[in-house]
């Protein structure tokens, strides 16, 4: 199978989305699939350099979120590589420039679209334009109208599921939660050892409980609210906060922890390389995270695959992740945080393998693509059903016969609607920077 993901968020992008797109594309080329990544460009990255089904096109930094991107220009570029790839599918994953692009590119190819709905976007419109632009009111609107003329869409959770129901979404939906590379975190070559020098060094006793915190320092993580439980038990317990990660609220984080008098509790690493996370995962007694913005959260899962429990806010994908209290605890609000690391520190059972083994699987990428790939192959039988009934020719077989030269691919995209049509003029000049880029041949 041949897919394409399109996406507005990609490596080195720090962010779930990234991870989860390059763990679904590893994970189904494994399987023997060819996969294309088209997303935007990033001063970071090399062109020359850039692996090689990775197809960047021109971006520039998102207003009010200079870390995100918004796709300038490509769409008859993208239109072009999908068609020389042949595409039998696309999986958009932002709902952005590239998202809509994705959308375009599947309805001229005749092709399936499947989209997963990451984000619950009224939690982050405050950071364009401080919200003045778009109210957490039109996200509904928006979402529902980009859902328009897919063909299905993944939420990653039960949460999602339910805010996708409320929009008011009619197409079929499945619930996919994103797994992840299991040995990134099982990591036996991390000795007791190691772990006793990562703890010395951020001057955590044998006998201190550690506390994780890993996440983008964002105000709607809520890491303030586990800060300041941290004045409630310092008293009855031994413990210590470590905040692996940086972003924006970094500082008045830092200012709470000295006018709470907590510095000698709290320790911020800063931004930690993810091959050193699984060092921290397993350093750590509990990852903690008071966070209500998660779709899902793939630290938890990862901190899982570490052997450390989770301690987190209750809702109905940690429910049915945190299955029993080996696993760790939930809380209900703010209010119960104290607490409920008091109630970890005495209740949390010993080590489970049997359990551990079967919630691996449960978590893993593989279980994770292999029911993507269903709901593909199930997308492509149904559009060709249709297509078929239609008195319509299935493109992918016919392309696969016959490959079209870059004159007649042109011509074919002159015949599209004016959208696209419009950019026809350009198609040559960026097949010869995806030429260059080593994407595209051009005979």
């Amino acid at each position: 199978m041949r897919i394409g993901l399109f996406t507005d968020s990609y490596l080195p992008q720090v962010s779930g989305v990234a991870t989860s797109i390059e763990t679904l594309s590893d994970e189904l080329k494994k399987m023997g699939h060819h996969v294309y990544i088209f997303t935007t460009t990033d001063p970071q990255v090399d062109p020359e350099n850039d692996e090689k089904n990775i197809i960047r096109l021109r971006s520039i930094p998102l207003i009010s979120l200079a870390e995100r991107r918004i796709v300038l220009k490509g769409v008859v570029a993208a239109y072009q590589v999908a068609q020389t790839y042949h595409l039998d599918v696309i999986h958009t994953q932002t709902e952005f420039g590239v998202g809509m692009l994705g959308k375009l590119v599947a309805r001229q190819l005749k092709i399936p679209v499947i989209h997963t709905l990451h984000t619950k976007y009224e939690d982050y419109v405050h950071y364009i334009a401080k919200g003045k632009i778009i109210r957490p009111g039109m996200v509904k609107y928006i979402i529902k109208n980009y859902l328009h003329g897919v063909d299905g869409v993944i939420a990653p959770s039960d949460i999602v599921l339910e805010t996708i129901n409320r929009y008011g979404v009619d197409i079929e939906k499945r619930v996919i939660p994103t797994g992840i590379k299991l040995d990134k975190f099982i990591r036996p070559e991390i000795t007791p050892s190691d772990i006793a020098e990562l703890r010395a060094k951020m001057n955590i006793a044998s006998d201190e409980t550690m506390l994780l915190s890993l996440s983008r320092l964002a105000e709607e993580k809520n890491i303030q609210a586990v800060i300041k439980s941290l004045t409630v038990i310092r008293d009855q317990a031994s413990v210590k906060l470590v905040i692996v990660g940086s972003g924006p609220y970094q500082e008045k984080l830092e200012k709470l922890v000295e006018e709470l008098d907590l510095t000698d509790i709290v320790i911020f690493t800063g931004l930690v390389d993810n091959q050193q996370t699984a060092y921290y995962y397993k350093a750590a007694d509990f990852f903690i995270s008071a966070s209500t913005s998660e779709t899902q959260g793939l630290t938890y899962i990862e901190s899982l695959a570490s052997g450390t429990p989770v301690l987190a806010v209750n809702n109905p994908y940690l429910k049915g992740l945190i299955t029993s209290p080996v696993f760790g605890l939930l809380f209900d609000d703010d209010a119960q945080i104290s607490e409920t690391i008091l109630k970890a520190l005495t209740t949390t059972p010993d080590f489970d393998q049997t359990l551990y083994d079967q919630k691996l699987y449960d978590i893993s990428a593989e279980n994770f693509a292999l029911h993507v790939y269903q709901f593909y192959l199930d997308k492509i039988i149904s559009n060709n059903q249709y297509l078929s009934q239609k008195g319509e020719s299935i493109p992918r077989q016919t392309a696969r016969l016959f490959r079209q030269a870059p004159a007649k691919t042109v011509k074919t995209v002159v015949r599209t609607p004016k959208k696209v049509a419009i950019f026809a003029k350009k198609a040559i000049k960026h097949a010869q920077i995806l030429k260059k880029y080593g994407k595209i041949k051009l005979k």
